[in-house]
């Protein structure tokens, strides 16, 4: 799926131009980005895109040499099974 992107949010839309899948992910302190909400229509769920969407915010978070932080609990969970990816995390 290709998502639509700008500094602090990812996004989707259908043909008819409804939202159906995002991320944000605002700054919340100088350097850290907040991954602060995650929605997938239901048409979409089971698909992985959760998955695609956090992985496209974290790309986009080190990309820009900052640290995060997960509030989104789709995100903590992501984070818990992804170890590799927890370097991004701020203390």
């Amino acid at each position: 799926m290709e998502f639509q992107s700008k500094p602090g949010r990812l996004w989707a839309e259908n043909e008819e131009g409804k939202l159906i899948a995002e991320i944000t992910f605002p700054e919340d302190r100088p350097g850290v980005a907040n991954i602060d909400h995650t929605f997938v229509d239901g048409s979409l769920r089971g698909q992985g895109v959760a998955g695609q969407l956090v992985q496209g915010a974290v790309d986009q978070i080190r990309g820009r040499d900052m640290k995060a932080v997960a509030t989104c609990s789709y995100a903590v969970k992501w984070f818990e099974s992804h170890p590799d990816q927890r370097d991004l995390l701020a203390e």
